[in-house]
């Protein structure tokens, strides 16, 4: 399997407006890149562009939603790491051959397709595969 590059990183937030003020200074924005609310996924969020990689803050649009028991469990911090990859499917089953657990099979956003790894298998770390090709921004 060849990963791309790193595709996103998603900060797990309890409140995402008051998170904007905190990370936006930092970054030198004034507002994200690319907003948008995930209902299947049952998040709200602000993604922005820092180079190449995508920067996410979530934050979960019910109590039960998986940002909301991230935060119960472990708090407010990193939630996952993302890797951009030409295929989901077929990064899927390559790894599914070598005994990666995978949390659910492959999930639609936008003209994509997305998986995630269990964090049992990957060091604690819930990663995701996304096959997203991110042409709007080329030539930025």
């Amino acid at each position: 399997m060849k990963v791309n590059k790193i595709d996103h990183i998603c900060i797990a937030v309890k409140d995402l407006e008051q998170a904007k003020k905190v990370w936006e200074p930092i970054m030198g924005k004034d507002k994200p890149d690319d907003a948008y609310i995930d209902e299947p996924e049952k998040i709200k969020v602000a993604r922005y562009h820092l180079g190449e990689v995508g920067f996410e803050l979530m934050e979960s649009t019910t109590p039960d939603g998986d940002v909301a028991k991230f935060i119960a469990k472990r708090g407010e911090g990193v939630m996952l790491i993302s890797f951009n990859v030409d295929n989901t499917r077929e990064a899927m089953s390559e790894l599914k051959e070598k005994d990666y657990p995978f949390i659910g099979g492959a999930r639609k956003f936008r003209d994509c397709e997305f998986a995630f790894l269990h964090p049992k298998g990957v060091n604690g770390v819930l990663l995701e595969l996304i096959d997203y090709k991110w042409d709007e921004l080329k030539g930025v």
